[in-house]
């Protein structure tokens, strides 16, 4: 390659004296643009991994991206304007100056200005070699790397709007008369996101957009004391923004470290629940309860991978509880990615557990069961096909399409409740219980008891007449 005149030499000599000392790239980044499609494919719901593969870029960088950037794009996904060259130019002029073309040739040739094509190749040529070497990859580095404008966060330069939010999300819970309500013991935080069931931190725990909305109520003349709920996420989530520690994300309602992509969150996985299975197709008769075997499904959950399974009739409001014990080998088999699941309540012991719960009731009176779109229920086709019940699935996040069940489930917590081991229950105490709420009194039954009703439908089967279906 041609010597550079001493002229342009000393020019850029000129022009790196006045910029700060950089440190040595290394291997640089991905580009902007890059980085932008991979926030993109987020965005649209996919995984960090599969974001970093469509992007080109390994699945540690990928991850390590969303972790540093808390879940939230740090820079914005529309394209850069035409003022700034773009990595695909820059790759343009590298070629076309190692085919020792003039500054003048390549700017006619991007259509660009000569001053443009002669500040870039002075200012953002590599160096280390001892002279400069336009390379399209370190340019776009050093482009990015001058391009950056450090702001100081608010709620660093601001102490008493820093103290006013951090009293309100993370404050001490008093009584009426002003004394401090500890709250249990917790652990120390160990940066997991949404960490699993255990004691949480008692605290104020306004949330973001309580505190920056109440900001100007409380301040309506003081414009410092401004803030916007977004900014106050970022100080929680964002690695390096130093106004707020970032175990004080134990102190929102989720309790989440990562800000989760809406998009992804409405993308989980739910293979088994294909287009004849949901609610839409389930009987209509099933709707207006006045035909009995209709069911509605689910599992209330405990600690240790412990759960029981619930079925509600829809017309009788009769309930059966389902025992499902932790299988041989629990807890003492080392855990196996995709090995079988010895928690209780994998697809093949609910399936087992299900079938022998229906099929002990006449074939009229288990015609349908709709389920939650749980993974637990994936085998349904060999469970329709062993005990003669068609399952349906409610909609993603929809509850309100198993009232029935989800009323029943509220009930059973005064029996089990939430963060305990419900595997110490064997299958006669859940028989007992649900003995027990089958022989309530019940309004919507005129008062009558989801047992009596049952037994009433029972004694209609056996009329002379009534076709027999099972």
């Amino acid at each position: 390659m041609p010597q550079a005149p001493p002229g342009a030499r000393r020019q850029w000599a000129a022009d790196r004296a006045m910029r700060p000392p950089m440190r040595s790239p290394g291997r640089p980044e991905p580009s902007r643009a890059v980085q932008r499609e991979f926030w993109r494919l987020i965005a649209s719901g996919v995984t960090s991994v599969q974001a970093a593969e469509g992007v080109g870029v390994s699945a540690p960088v990928g991850i390590r991206w969303f972790r540093h950037a808390g879940g939230m794009a740090p820079l914005s996904l529309d394209e850069p304007s035409g003022r700034y060259l773009s990595f695909a130019e820059r790759e343009e002029i590298a070629l076309l100056r190692a085919r020792d073309k003039g500054v003048r040739e390549i700017a006619r040739t991007l259509g660009r200005d000569p001053g443009t094509i002669s500040r870039e190749l002075r200012r953002n040529a590599a160096t280390r070699g001892g002279k400069p070497v336009y390379r399209a990859v370190v340019a776009q580095w050093k482009a990015q790397q001058a391009a950056k404008r450090p702001k100081t966060a608010k709620l660093v330069g601001n102490d008493r709007l820093r103290e006013y939010v951090q009293d309100r999300l993370a404050g001490d819970v008093r009584r009426p008369d002003g004394t401090i309500v500890p709250g249990p013991a917790t652990p120390p935080w160990k940066g997991l996101n949404k960490p699993h069931r255990q004691d949480r931190r008692w605290s104020t725990a306004w949330s973001p957009e309580q505190i920056a909305c109440r900001l100007r109520v409380d301040f309506p003349d003081d414009e410092s004391m401004r803030i916007s709920h977004e900014a106050i996420y970022q100080s929680l989530f964002i690695e390096g923004r130093g106004a707020l520690k970032r175990e004080l994300v134990t102190c929102l309602r989720t309790g989440r470290a990562l800000r989760e992509p809406m998009a992804r969150s409405r993308n989980k996985p739910q293979g088994h629940v294909t287009a004849d299975v949901v609610l839409r197709e389930r009987p209509a008769e099933a709707d207006d309860r006045a035909v009995p075997g209709h069911w509605e499904g689910d599992l209330i959950i405990g600690t240790g991978r412990s759960a029981i399974g619930t079925l509600v009739e829809r017309s009788s409001r009769s309930t059966l509880l389902v025992h499902l014990p932790r299988l041989e080998g629990w807890g003492e088999k080392p855990y196996v990615k995709n090995g079988p699941s010895l928690g209780g309540y994998g697809a093949a012991a609910m399936n087992a557990a299900l079938t022998e719960a229906m099929t002990k009731l006449p074939g009229q009176l288990r015609k349908t069961l709709t389920w939650d779109r749980g993974k637990e229920l994936s085998g349904h086709a060999q469970f329709a096909m062993e005990s003669g019940t068609r399952v349906f699935f409610a909609d993603p996040h929809s509850p309100w399409q198993r009232p029935t069940n989800e009323n029943t489930n509220g009930l059973l917590r005064q029996y089990f409740p939430k963060g305990t081991d419900l595997s110490r229950w064997s299958a006669e105490d859940l028989e007992a219980v649900a003995y027990a709420l089958n022989n309530r009194p019940r309004k919507i039954l005129g008062w009558k008891t989801p047992a009596e009703v049952f037994e009433e439908q029972l004694r209609s089967l056996q009329q002379p007449g009534v076709a027999s279906t099972g």
